[in-house]
């Protein structure tokens, strides 16, 4: 018999005593307090013009054998006033963390623009973004990298699965109510080192970097 992961989280969100549950939920890495998404309040986003939908997005993008293919969204600082950008590559579970002046759209364009630009071109074929109007200027976007924007389903974190899973390794660093307009970009630096540079199981105990330079090499050879 395997028990599978989903039957667990069950346990601790709905049968476990509150007493019980408290404690459980600390051992979690996200430690949130409900499971799954739970809308906040009215969204106040905007419509982002002409998404092109993860339904759109190449088959090849499904499994992870063809490197080159990201996940991208924001980590929010103290009181959403500021943000950092996180960019995961889905084969090598490489991430970027991108140090933001703001996170208004062109801020963010500009930034994740930069970043890319010292990325072989065999490397960066798509971007799946969540709906946050950060990523408003995608086609711009698209144009001066290459990169088509493909935009998940609103409330859809699971479309984003290596994001969302480094996003949570993230928070071990910076947890929320951390005001990122004091992190230093080399700081943000370090840290991505760090997270480069841990060997995963699922990577048959390889390290991001390491693979994602595997990728690189047998490209080229």
């Amino acid at each position: 018999m395997q028990l599978s992961h989903e039957a667990i989280y069950f346990y601790i969100y709905v049968h476990a005593k509150p007493e019980l549950k408290a404690e459980l939920i600390t051992e979690l890495r996200q430690q949130r307090k409900y499971r799954g998404n739970v809308r906040r309040g009215k969204d106040k986003r905007t419509t982002i013009k002409d998404p092109v939908r993860i339904d759109e997005r190449p088959l090849e993008v499904i499994g992870r054998e063809v490197p080159g293919h990201w996940e991208g969204d924001l980590v929010m600082g103290k009181d959403r006033l500021s943000a950092i950008g996180t960019l995961n590559e889905r084969s090598s579970r490489t991430v970027i963390l991108v140090h933001l002046k703001a996170k208004d759209a062109t801020s963010v364009r500009k930034a994740f623009e930069q970043e890319f630009k010292s990325i072989p071109a065999q490397m960066k074929k798509t971007l799946t973004y969540d709906n946050g109007t950060e990523m408003a200027q995608h086609k711009l976007f698209t144009k001066n990298t290459k990169i088509q924007v493909y935009f998940a389903h609103p409330y859809s974190p699971w479309e984003r699965p290596t994001n969302e899973n480094s996003n949570g390794l993230i928070r071990h660093y910076f947890p929320k109510g951390t005001d990122f307009s004091t992190v230093s970009k080399k700081e943000l630096k370090r840290v991505q080192d760090e997270l480069n540079e841990r060997p995963r199981n699922v990577l048959d105990w390889k390290t991001p970097k390491e693979v994602f330079e595997e990728y690189i090499l047998q490209k080229i050879a």
